[in-house]
This record gives C-alpha cells, structure tokens and sequence, in this order.
C-alpha cells in the first residue's frame, strides 16, 4: 500500500468569512487530490478546512492543544488529544509535508517559521509574508503548491 501525503492546513481560530471560504475551498481540493488534512483541529480556519475535506469524502487529522477529546471540531476524523498545549504546533509540523497558511495571527506564524525551518514548503494567502512563504492568490495555487513535491 502507498501512503497517502499528508498535507496540512494552518491558521487561526477567529478569521473573516473570505479566509473561511478560502480554507473550505482548500480542504475540498486536498481531498480530491487524494491526500490527508493534518491541522489543530479546533475551529476558524481549521473547521472550515476540515469540512472542505470530509465534504469531498476525504479523511482530517486534528492534532489538539489539550486532553479532551471534545474540543475537536465536528469535521476532524481522527483525533490526537495531546494535552501540550500550543506545542502542539510542532506535532502538526512534523506531521505534513507541506502547509497552506491562512490568515492567523501568532500561532500561526510559530507554524510557519517551524515548517520553514524544517524545509518544508509553506503557501500562504493573507497571511505573514515573509521569505519563504510563496504568496498565492487561489486556493488551487495553494494546493498545487503543495502537492508538487514529495
């Protein structure tokens, strides 16, 4: 069996409808091509995500700051309730290939300099642009991003 790519999906809590929608669209696309969501897990960007990929009958991984499983948004297929908080960022770092960040505010940037730091690549739309993010204007570009290397 292949393994599925794991493509992960970052941002904040609290974001204005056009990122919301953006992130759905995004989700839906990951799903069709076949890959995995790897986010937090809680709501905003990382709902709308989830919901984008599970609509397009595709699998979520929520890797979540707490122990209680509850906090996961409806959409996340599979839990991981880690109780460390926002350290969490790194799991979710280690985790994707590669990242599409959407808006967010702090915790976002920490994801995005971890996967800069790893090498990994990193789109972004209304989000920190700073070197190394490749700024898209689309959700497909996001996704093509991001789904051109292994």
């Amino acid at each position: 069996m292949v393994r599925r790519r794991i493509i992960g999906v970052i941002g904040g809590a609290d974001a204005d409808s056009k990122y919301l929608d953006f992130a759905y669209e995004v989700g839906k696309l990951i799903a069709e091509r076949g890959a995995i969501l790897v986010c937090g897990g809680r709501g905003g960007i990382m709902e709308a995500a989830c919901k984008g990929v599970i609509e397009a009958g595709g699998i979520t991984l929520g890797i979540l700051p707490t122990e209680d499983f509850s906090v996961a948004n409806e959409y996340i297929t599979i839990p991981v309730a880690t109780g460390i908080g926002t350290a969490r960022n790194k799991i979710i770092i280690n985790t994707g290939e590669a990242f599409i960040a959407i808006s967010g505010k702090y915790g976002t940037l920490s994801e995005i300099a971890f996967a800069l730091d790893a090498g990994k690549t990193v789109a972004g739309f209304g989000t920190w642009d700073i070197k190394g993010v490749v700024m898209v204007d689309t959700p497909q570009q996001a996704v093509n991003i991001v789904m051109r290397e292994r």
